[in-house]
């Protein structure tokens, strides 16, 4: 048995039986309680009974059935709904179960004690989809995607996520890993088998299919920076000068009031942070304290905090009151904001009348509402959807670093090709490509790597 699987089994060899709340703990119509393992069915056996009275063990595949589940005492605890799917052909690929009773944490709660007393024990965080990498019915960019599947807080990392857990990196990437098992193949078998009546290998044969590994390569891996940015969300700034409308403008965005909002300048002291959706990008929103010189220390410190927010940020959203005439505080948010990599000019206030117009300034008023859907096309218009297909785009770092390392060595076999080197020097190269990219699949991980991965899954998924 593989290392990676030793804290999942019991002493005999192979796997536990898991049970888990797979469901939320709050109030809700439906719960559900999941089972895994060699005895997932005789565990259910003995908690559940159908109504008809033949028991869930010779029950079909996938059928939901009605029934009483009852504690360890014998005392009924809800009458529910069961269904089993038998490995290899389930989630985990082992004998797997579900509970599905009414949604009281007190009744869940019973029910997993129920399951533990007939033989299951508690299972860990992200265990179940542990279970379907390790028994092959998921790689591990699919097994990355369920996570990121849940953790979605925008259709477009979603469908990404979807699209992934489907396969769509995998996809992409066993093309190039095929080309240069293929390579290695070949060579060896003409080193190790001389006699034999296989074509002679030429390394310089296989020079286009090494830039077209390198080529398919830079396109995944270009793809991180964007995939990045839409997981994790765009670090966007909100500057202006004090009493611009700032934490108007946040608490408009986010849904609530977030920020306080007062007459007297200067009310904002630190930077306030929130995530919106605006646009289909997901932005994390700072609000900082109104740009201008002050004796206070403790709002010179918002101030500098605040060009700090402005200086990292990938998008600047550049606040200006246009209920009033520019002022030169003003003009140097608008510097600041021109210095960013994209920025917004938003004139704010506009259910007042305006004092000014600037070319490209998109007015809203964050006390009506008016005006943010411009703000919302602004936005979609500077981070457009992306031309690669769902699920083709990198979000996730350990992904990425295994793609960079393997086009580092897919271009490293090409200039040890270009300088005549050998051809075992060449094949050094690309079996490191090889391995990089089992890293990315996890045909080859290390243990840690999978222990990282997991732990960041919730118990009973």
């Amino acid at each position: 048995m593989n290392d990676i699987c030793k804290d999942a089994a019991h002493p005999g060899g192979g796997f536990d039986t898991i049970a888990a709340i797979a469901t939320g703990r709050q109030l809700a119509a439906i719960g559900i309680v999941r089972i895994s393992g060699p005895d997932a069915l005789p565990v259910l056996d003995r908690v559940f009974r159908p109504l008809s009275g033949e028991v869930m063990s010779r029950r079909p595949d996938r059928k939901l059935v009605l029934g009483r589940l009852y504690g360890p005492d014998g005392a009924l605890l809800d009458q529910c709904m069961a269904t089993v799917s038998r490995g290899p052909s389930s989630y985990t690929g082992e004998d797997t179960a579900e509970l599905q009773c009414h949604g009281s944490p007190v009744v869940l709660a019973q029910a997993l004690e129920s399951l533990f007393a007939a033989g299951a024990r508690q299972a860990k965080a992200g265990e179940f989809t542990r279970r379907a990498f390790l028994n092959g019915r998921m790689d591990l960019t699919q097994a990355e995607a369920v996570i990121d599947l849940i953790d979605a807080e925008t259709p477009r990392i979603a469908a990404n996520a979807a699209a992934q857990l489907d396969g769509a990196i995998r996809r992409r990437t066993d093309g190039v890993y095929d080309a240069l098992t293929a390579i290695c193949s070949h060579y060896h078998a003409v080193v190790d088998y001389p006699d034999e009546d296989i074509q002679p290998f030429q390394m310089e044969n296989y020079r286009r299919t090494l830039a077209d590994a390198a080529g398919a390569l830079e396109r995944l891996a270009a793809t991180f920076r964007r995939g990045g940015l839409m997981k994790t969300g765009v670090p966007c700034a909100i500057i202006g000068r004090p009493n611009a409308g700032k934490s108007s403008l946040l608490n408009a965005l986010v849904g609530y009031d977030r920020a306080i909002v007062t007459d007297i300048p200067g009310t904002t002291r630190d930077t306030v942070e929130e995530k919106a959706v605006l646009g289909g990008t997901l932005l994390r929103l700072t609000d900082t304290a109104g740009l201008r010189s002050t004796d206070d220390p403790v709002e010179r410190e918002g101030v500098a905090r605040a060009r700090a927010a402005a200086g990292a940020a990938q998008l600047v959203l550049a606040v200006l009151d246009g209920s009033e005439p520019l002022t030169g505080e003003d003009r140097a948010v608008l510097a600041a904001a021109e210095a960013a990599p994209r920025h917004i000019l938003i004139r704010s206030k506009a259910d007042l009348p305006a004092q000014w117009d600037l070319e490209g300034a998109v007015a809203l008023s964050a006390r009506t509402g008016q005006g943010l859907d411009g703000l919302e096309r602004a936005v979609a218009a500077l981070f457009p959807r992306e031309d690669t297909a769902p699920g083709e785009t990198l979000t996730n770092p350990r992904q990425a670093d295994a793609v960079g390392r393997a086009l580092d060595y897919v271009r490293a076999a090409l200039e040890a090709m270009e300088a005549g080197f050998a051809p075992d020097a060449v094949l050094t190269e690309i079996e490191g490509a090889l391995s990089a990219l089992g890293e990315l699949s996890g045909r080859t991980v290390r243990e840690d790597v999978t222990n990282g991965i997991f732990a960041r899954f919730c118990v009973g998924k």
